[in-house]
């Protein structure tokens, strides 16, 4: 538990010089400008509630990463059709945990998209992905599996978790390599 003075502290520091780079991503990814402050303040007010737990080591990708969710939250609930008038409200049963349902249909579409994405990924990708991640080998227990080098297993671990994150946010999950960076010639040698 972090006591109040150092999340004070945190916030102010690591968390709201942040403020310009998160007003112009919340610009870039929702529709309705008029809703960019209570969004930017919902981000906040996760942050210091997570943060009463225990600060995190990259404030900005944890962040970042709230601000990704609130607004994937935020785009799902608009699109579910409001009802203007419900029936019986007395019908429904009151011991349901609502939320827990919502939240096993997410793990579960979440799953489906992790499951779709790795399907789309080379063979020799998704080996690596399956051995890493689902089977939990180590890069050298992998490497050796697989009879291939260590800097192969984790160059194809970073190029399939990077298309696999790419198609569970709706992009193509196709493999994007970057191009070499080129070394200057040193002449005379």
């Amino acid at each position: 538990m972090v006591d109040d003075a150092q999340l004070q502290r945190w916030f102010c520091d690591e968390v709201l010089p942040l403020e310009a780079s998160l007003t112009r991503y919340l610009r870039r990814n929702w529709q309705s400008s008029e809703q960019i402050m209570d969004i930017r303040q919902d981000i906040y007010e996760a942050a210091l509630t997570g943060g009463r737990q225990e600060l995190p080591a990259n404030t900005a990708g944890y962040v970042f990463t709230i601000a990704r969710n609130i607004l994937v939250n935020r785009s799902r609930r608009e699109r579910i059709v409001q009802f203007e008038q419900y029936a019986d409200m007395e019908s429904v049963e009151q011991a349901v945990d609502l939320s827990a349902t919502d939240r096993h249909l997410d793990a579960r579409d979440a799953l489906r998209r992790a499951q779709d994405g790795i399907e789309r990924l080379p063979p020799r990708c998704r080996e690596v992905v399956r051995l890493r991640k689902i089977e939990g080998l180590s890069t050298r227990e992998a490497a050796a599996r697989m009879g291939v080098g260590i800097d192969t297993i984790e160059r194809q671990l970073v190029l399939g978790i990077r298309a696999m994150a790419d198609a569970m946010l709706g992009g193509s999950g196709k493999i994007r390599r970057e191009a070499p960076s080129r070394r200057p010639k040193v002449r005379g040698q």
